[in-house]
């Protein structure tokens, strides 16, 4: 045991310099969430309480996965669309003094880097578009754009005609100081694996 210390010691960790984080420097956390327009009209989501779906027990939905490459034209209902992005941002508590959150999804450190976008085509009384969803207040916010979506989306998908064309296709985008703010240089690597959980 002393021969595989000394090891570590010569062969890994003398090579290793840990910086000091913004964290440990008492530089104050950055925002839980990006910032939005106040005036923008926010859309209530049904609230986790109140699902009716997502009953299925993990083993069954384990067993059933499966890729899919086309899809039907049967919209989403408002009460799916909202079980999914609960399920994967929702919000269970904000903590360590407004510095961190407790979500659906792990996350390094409670960093929580992502911001969840939505490009909808059939979703049950919402129009096609470009959502942002808030996980602060489980609500939705339209944001205008212009061109084909589907297209733009297909195109960013290096050309998987399906992934624009389906009812709803979920984006994210990372926000890397809220990992960085603790985990300096390693952030990234948290960051690919919060993906994953994502």
């Amino acid at each position: 045991m002393e021969e595989y210390r000394e090891f570590l010691k010569t062969n890994i960790w003398e090579n290793f310099r840990w910086e000091e984080t913004d964290q440990q420097k008492n530089i104050p956390p950055p925002p839980l969430q990006k910032e939005y327009p106040t005036d923008v009209k926010q859309i209530d989501l049904v609230a986790p309480e109140e699902f009716t779906v997502g009953k299925m027990p993990l083993i069954d939905a384990i067993k059933r996965r499966k890729s899919h490459r086309k899809y039907s034209e049967e919209p989403l209902t408002f009460e799916e669309l909202s079980f999914l992005l609960w399920a994967a941002q929702g919000v269970h508590e904000v903590w360590r003094a407004g510095a961190a959150t407790r979500r659906t999804v792990p996350s390094g450190g409670s960093r929580h880097p992502f911001e969840t976008y939505l490009v909808i085509n059939r979703v049950e009384g919402l129009e096609s578009g470009l959502y942002r969803y808030l996980a602060l207040e489980h609500k939705l916010y339209h944001i205008p754009t212009e061109g084909d979506l589907a297209e733009r989306l297909d195109i960013a998908c290096r050309n998987q005609k399906f992934v624009g064309h389906s009812a709803v296709a979920f984006v994210w985008t990372v926000i890397p100081y809220r990992a960085e703010w603790r985990y300096d240089k390693v952030a990234h690597k948290i960051i690919a694996l919060d993906a994953g959980h994502l």
